[in-house]
């Protein structure tokens, strides 16, 4: 019997939990270990941020649902991973030992790195649900005394659909309030162009973001530095070719939102072999790691180097769908070492999103996620508004029963037969 441990139960780790079921032997038990007692569905929090999501809608309790699937389900923090000793160290003082470890924990939000940034600071936050509940609550007292607003994402940030959403979201409520002529809108970026989402952009990505902020009065900043944020002030500086300040900023808000860059969890932090310096699990093309062979990594805990050098840090993102083909490797080759083989299953990262907008929205898809491609397009339309709440149901729904499917690629199947995408 081999005992094989999650850590994690988000887009990455409750997939895996099924997958990995599928995969392993009849004897084998599976663990699944996260600080959080709930599953929470992360795409969903731009529209929970304004009210248009509670907290009940995108979260599902773990534990019910993992008994029904006969595996084991351990509600506590990891503070320490001992590679070494093929064990977990738990906030409690639990320790727990495994054959095969799977990372999928996520990343830890480093809004430390800039000064008044983040929920303890003076912006919000749509990393996490309970940071989405207290940006709906700012929002609502916004909303009776608006002004100017500040949205979008520092350097060093890996994930940048959530920051546009957003913005586009609250412009779409704004006017359903009938007080958008109130409220100027300033998109501020660490992007080299509005629609690079640190993928060089994809399809038409620029152009199609572009003409939509220009639609909705949203005015820009990119190669943005966040220098400072003070109680209602951000101080940001645009960075030019030469590493050199072109142009500084000082800009009044009454209300912001500004995802942070990420950096590994606290517990697999200075990991020699394991980690990279910032605290990512390095992975091969297996999802293995190459020191401790039965250490897999998946989702946005894993280390990828940056697209291209920026003039400003701009990190890679991880779609859900690269993240489902991370698991389905990761499942298949466990299941292949379990029965003395070697792994031979790679995950296609490629990348697929669905950016809600509120009353429309845009997809994309790239494949591979790094240029040149095989296939790189993008589209917009009232369709992807509509496509994103129903991806939200069925991912849910699939959560809930256990089941294990390519969500994505199903999705994306799905969207094919509507926009006749070659």
């Amino acid at each position: 019997m081999a005992d094989i441990v999650i850590l994690g139960a988000g887009i990455g780790g409750l997939p895996m939990a099924y997958d990995m079921k599928a995969a392993k032997r009849k004897e084998d038990r599976i663990t699944v270990i996260s600080n959080n007692p709930y599953f929470q569905f992360t795409p969903s929090n731009p529209w929970a941020g304004v009210g248009w999501r509670s907290r009940d809608d995108v979260t599902i309790d773990i534990a019910p649902v993992l008994k029904k699937q006969k595996i084991d389900f351990i509600c506590d923090a990891c503070v320490k991973v001992v590679p070494d000793e093929n064990k977990l160290v738990l906030e409690s003082g639990r320790e727990v030992s495994y054959d095969f470890l799977i990372i999928a924990t996520g990343p830890e939000l480093a809004f430390d790195k800039i000064e008044g940034l983040g929920p303890d600071g003076y912006t919000q936050s749509v990393c996490a649900i309970d940071h989405a509940v207290e940006a709906n609550q700012a929002w609502e007292d916004f909303c009776k005394d608006p002004g100017p607003i500040v949205v979008g994402a520092v350097q060093g940030a890996s994930c940048y659909g959530p920051a546009y959403e957003y913005a586009m979201i609250m412009d779409t409520e704004l006017k359903r309030r009938k007080i958008r002529d109130k409220v100027p809108m300033t998109f501020v970026t660490a992007e080299p162009y509005v629609g690079h989402l640190g993928l060089g952009g994809v399809g038409d990505t620029k152009g199609i973001l572009e003409s939509e902020m220009r639609d909705r009065h949203i005015k820009w900043i990119t190669d943005a530095q966040v220098d400072k944020v003070e109680d209602g002030l951000m101080h940001v500086s645009q960075i030019g070719d030469d590493g050199a300040v072109v142009k500084s900023h000082e800009l009044p808000f009454k209300y912001s939102m500004m995802l942070p860059s990420f950096r590994g969890i606290p517990a697999l932090q200075g990991l020699d072999g394991l980690v990279n310096p910032m605290g990512f699990v390095i992975v091969d093309e297996h999802q293995r790691n190459p020191k401790y062979q039965n250490v897999f990594g998946v989702g946005v805990c894993i280390a990828i180097a940056p697209l291209e050098k920026c003039n400003v840090p701009v990190g890679v993102p991880k779609t859900g769908y690269m993240i489902e083909s991370m698991v389905a490797a990761t499942a298949e080759n466990i299941g292949q070492m379990l029965r003395g083989q070697e792994p031979t299953h790679e995950g296609t990262w490629n990348a697929f999103c669905l950016a809600d907008f509120g009353n429309k929205g845009v997809a994309f898809l790239a494949q591979p996620q790094n240029p040149p491609r095989n296939l790189n397009w993008a589209a917009e339309g009232k369709w992807v508004h509509l496509a994103k709440i129903a991806f939200e149901k069925y991912f849910m729904r699939k959560i809930r029963k256990g089941q294990s499917e390519p969500y994505f690629e199903k999705a994306i199947m799905n969207m094919t037969k509507v926009t006749r995408l070659k």
